[in-house]
């Protein structure tokens, strides 16, 4: 940002309803200047549209999935090419979403990015999700379908199959991003799933890297991970289960050694640190400043396994905003997943930052 910038936004700050006629009186720059240095200050961020709203500064914003879960759990042992009774349930989703609430339940000032549709799970997932999160960088498509995410679940709550329509985040492109970048430029830290397409993820990983934002990427799954590009330098975390990062790192994982070869591998394309999940035998994490280790999960009655992954990551977030070191970040969300999967809601409703500190507590020290 020049000088001659910082002065027009110093003024703008002062009086947001300044006019560019006044400004360039106050400045000593034609009109014509005033609305070329405040068109630059609206492509850097600092400026959202042409009335001079300031972003609010925000700690984490979260960029992707907002979707309607739907949960069809057998009663009985499953048995395919038959019909199984089963039970139905619908919650808010979406990898994206669920991260921010999960960070607004633990007291962090948070907003999402997502596309819903004109429709009524749209209104009924940004209603709900406004009471923790700000949901002002979201937008509503017309004449699209909202996502959805069923997951068939076998009697004991593991995932047998799961059926995404994600249709709608095809329509996101690169101007949905470059109108909303005030938010990311005005965040403490970017956090994106791999929902959005790949020319929208590059632009992002790009535009944080640039201006020395902070980001988190966590993939949606392990064919969503292809749209990720080679060059990821400068992402600070990239935490994924064993088969994203097999699909990331090029490489199949079959034994302790191959988590951290992956890791390796996943390094060398710029990340900084890298977790793996290993689903009920916890993680492994490995950094470029040579930290690295093997977490083993404390025992846990496991009611749900949706959205421990994304529980995961927001414990990750939560404890890297507070400069924990790698392992306390690992271990804080490995104690917000199990918050998780003791419940059966994808987000658990009664999650803060009293509970996490307390889970944290009593399984780690």
């Amino acid at each position: 940002m020049s000088d001659k910038e910082a002065t027009i936004l110093g003024l703008i700050k002062r009086d947001p309803f300044i006019s560019q006629n006044e400004l360039a009186e106050r400045t000593g720059l034609s009109r014509s200047a005033v609305a070329g240095y405040i068109s630059s200050l609206t492509k850097q961020g600092k400026l959202l549209g042409r009335a001079y709203v300031l972003p609010n500064k925000k700690q984490v914003i979260c960029i992707g999935g907002a979707n309607v879960d739907r949960k069809m759990q057998a009663i009985d042992k499953l048995q395919l090419g038959t019909s199984n009774p089963a039970s139905t349930s619908n919650s808010c989703g979406g990898v994206a979403r669920n991260i921010a609430e999960n960070l607004g339940r633990l007291g962090l000032d948070v907003s999402l990015m997502t596309v819903v549709g004109d429709d009524h799970e749209g209104k009924w997932l940004l209603d709900y999700t406004r009471s923790y999160v700000d949901i002002e960088p979201s937008k509503i498509l017309p004449n699209e379908a909202t996502g959805t995410y069923t997951a068939v679940l076998d009697v004991d709550g593991e995932m047998v199959v799961a059926l995404a329509d994600m249709g709608i985040y095809d329509r996101v492109d690169l101007e949905f991003v470059e109108k909303r970048w005030g938010f990311l430029a005005s965040t403490e830290l970017v956090m994106i799933d791999t929902n959005f397409p790949s020319d929208v993820l590059a632009k992002v990983i790009d535009r944080c890297r640039e201006e020395a934002i902070p980001l988190v990427i966590t993939p949606v799954s392990a064919p969503k991970i292809k749209k990720l590009p080679q060059n990821l330098d400068g992402v600070a975390w990239l935490i994924a289960n064993k088969d994203e990062a097999e699909a990331l790192a090029g490489k199949p994982i079959k034994d302790e050694g191959d988590f951290f070869k992956a890791a390796e591998a996943i390094m060398k394309k710029g990340v900084e640190r890298v977790v793996i999940s290993r689903g009920d035998k916890g993680l492994i994490y490995f950094t470029k400043a040579n930290e690295a280790g093997v977490l083993l999960p404390p025992k846990v009655d496991v009611v749900d396994v949706t959205g421990a992954g994304d529980a995961l990551v927001a414990g990750i977030v939560y404890a890297y905003l507070r400069e924990l070191k790698t392992e306390d970040a690992c271990k804080i969300g490995m104690a917000c997943s199990m918050l998780t999967l003791a419940t059966e809601e994808t987000v658990n409703p009664s999650l803060n930052h009293q509970q996490l500190q307390e889970a944290f507590q009593h399984n780690f020290h």
